[in-house]
């Protein structure tokens, strides 16, 4: 089961970012203003590097 759609506190409520959901398995991510144009998905390996580079600024 996928969790909800978010985007980032970040985006400052504009449509010009990118959306995600996590499962277990990893994640999804796709462009706000184009949904229909569907979603890349990542393995949980991916994912948690992209995430923790984020986090220490890298």
């Amino acid at each position: 089961m996928q969790a909800e759609w978010h985007k980032s506190s970040y985006s400052g409520g504009t449509n010009d970012c990118v959306e995600a959901r996590e499962s277990a398995h990893g994640a999804d991510v796709r462009d706000t203003q184009h949904r229909e144009a569907g979603h890349l998905s990542f393995p949980i390996a991916e994912w948690t590097a992209l995430v923790g580079d984020l986090r220490t600024n890298r």
